[in-house]
């Protein structure tokens, strides 16, 4: 039974923290893919449970070469879950067969052909029957210290491989969104996170992916200190003027957004780089009041709420013991009502 004051946005949880830190020497093991589908279908907040799921298409979850029939089988396991996907993670770095946006010709190469093959996927989904929504999440795949070597020229390489991206996106019918992240070079400031979207220029095809943990990173400037808008010591008071300030420049390109809690530190695990670290709703330490500041991504006069049909929670790099109490998945469950509540519209 859906939530009966305010059914929009629907609510989804990310699968990708199953794998995302984890699998290499000196991680956790991965979570399978039906693992982390059964903690999303099992958690209930007074009936109301969630929606659907964004996933990671990388083995061995979902493989970016998947057959139609292993697809089928996947769209079978999410719809015998009362589930549907939303936003596909499109896998373009290096070590998953894609390659720097602001790389060699070789590189940028294969990075679109990920991308091609990410919406197909998407477009797959769609045909049978559980997918309605959602983008193609791209991000450079690549870092901020090599963007660093040729800011100028890294910058126009980025948007011309997102560019053709785009194209490619536009071409089966679906959306990209530039994950905002400190630690994918040319994206990893606010600032040249926007240089980037206006550079590209095709606000209908290519948007911006806000997460609320990586962008109070970009609150700090974190990997881009001349783009900081705060103070490591600031009051409450300033943050909000300053979290209005990121809000009003990134929210009119906002196509995906993230619901997710950050205590003010990096982290990373495994093969990923370190990034704003994603902490539980409640935690004593998250910085965020995250059903105010979700307003401020939500409930503007520019409407942003038309411009796609769920948000997501999004828990990369906890513990996989963590992830395995039911606990964990209630407590998520219970903000992303919240957020809701304050922020949604009914049908």
């Amino acid at each position: 039974m859906k939530n009966p004051s305010h059914q929009l946005p629907n609510l989804h949880n990310a699968l990708w923290p199953g794998i995302v830190g984890k699998g290499s020497p000196g991680s956790e093991p991965i979570i399978s893919f039906d693992r982390m589908l059964d903690y999303t279908a099992r958690a209930s907040v007074g009936g109301v449970k969630f929606d659907g799921v964004d996933v990671f298409l990388f083995d061995p979850h979902i493989g970016i070469d998947s057959s139609d029939d292993e697809l089928k089988r996947v769209a079978a396991k999410v719809a015998n879950r009362d589930l549907v996907i939303g936003s596909l993670v499109a896998p373009v770095w290096t070590p998953t067969g894609g390659g720097s946006a602001m790389g060699s010709t070789s590189d940028r190469k294969k990075f679109l052909g990920q991308v091609k093959k990410a919406c197909r996927i998407a477009g797959k989904f769609r045909d049978f029957g559980v997918r309605h929504y959602g983008v193609v999440r791209i991000d450079s795949a690549d870092s901020p210290a090599n963007w660093n070597a040729d800011p100028r020229g890294n910058t126009k390489k980025v948007i011309a491989t997102f560019k053709e991206a785009a194209k490619i996106a536009q071409g089966q019918g679906e959306r990209l969104a530039a994950e905002g992240e400190i630690c994918w070079g040319g994206t990893h400031g606010w600032k040249s996170m926007l240089d980037v979207l206006e550079g590209v220029g095709m606000p209908e095809t290519l948007g911006f992916q806000a997460d609320m943990a990586h962008t109070y990173l970009y609150l700090l400037g974190h990997n881009a200190p001349t783009q900081a808008l705060l103070q490591p010591r600031h009051t409450q008071a300033q943050f909000w003027v300053a979290y209005k300030a990121l809000t009003d420049a990134l929210r009119p390109w906002t196509i995906d957004f993230h619901i997710a809690q950050n205590d003010g530190t990096v982290h990373g695990s495994g093969t990923h780089d370190k990034t704003g670290r994603h902490c539980l709703p409640f935690d004593p330490k998250g910085k965020l009041d995250i059903v105010k500041a979700a307003g401020y991504w939500l409930t503007e006069s520019d409407r942003p709420l038309a411009r796609f049909g769920h948000i997501c929670w999004d828990g990369c790099m906890f513990s996989n013991a963590v992830m395995a109490k039911p606990k964990t998945w209630h407590d998520i469950l219970t903000v992303m009502i919240e957020v809701r509540d304050a922020h949604g519209q009914a049908w």
